[in-house]
């Protein structure tokens, strides 16, 4: 898949507010400054579509992309950003779960992980409340640039058979570098071909 067009459509403070559309919608999240906006921009080659910030924790909205006027990307708040204080940060949990639960729209959920670390008890718990809810969801693994790629692929590998311990099936993960542009055509793709199993 190319991307040719991709534009900011709306910010939605819950699900209700998200626009009334039929088109297939693959939400993107992950813990604060796992470096999800320039993820997303490396996808759609538009350098300022999702807003990079030096301050993680800066989502606080559900954002919805138009891509090729045929999908929405939606960029979702990070989750457990500590030194948001606690109300907000049960306001973002209850948003997020809400639109992740209801949204019938919603095909795939791209979880964000730093691949530099091990498995972090957050990321571990928001990926198996997605699978105890039959969400839909694959792996992103980010940041590989900072590893050598026999360490980025071995790190991918060691986190991925850790979900052994409860998971049968494993989901689908990619490695993934905003700076290399690594990993675009295997999102992208993937992404593609969910699209055509729902015409």
């Amino acid at each position: 898949m190319i991307i040719k067009k991709s534009e900011f459509t709306i910010s939605s403070p819950n699900v209700t507010k998200c626009p009334e559309d039929t088109k297939a919608e693959y939400a993107f999240i992950g813990r604060s400054n796992v470096g999800k906006s320039s993820l997303i921009n490396m996808l759609c080659n538009h350098k300022g579509l999702a807003k990079t910030s030096a301050k993680p924790g800066k989502t606080l909205l559900i954002n919805h992309f138009i891509i090729n006027n045929e999908w929405y990307l939606v960029d979702l708040p990070g989750y457990g950003y500590a030194k948001s204080s606690k109300t907000v940060r049960n306001k973002l949990e209850q948003m997020i779960a809400q639109y992740i639960l209801q949204r019938k729209q919603l095909v795939n959920v791209f979880v964000l992980i730093d691949i530099r670390h091990e498995q972090q008890k957050i990321d571990r718990e928001f990926v198996d409340w997605l699978g105890e809810s039959n969400i839909p969801f694959s792996i992103i693994f980010t940041k590989a640039d900072k590893l050598s790629p026999a360490k980025a692929k071995s790190n991918a590998l060691l986190w991925m058979k850790k979900l052994e311990d409860r998971w049968e099936n494993l989901p689908p993960y990619f490695i993934t570098s905003a700076e290399q542009k690594m990993g675009k055509d295997e999102v992208l793709d993937y992404i593609e071909q969910i699209n055509e199993t729902l015409v």
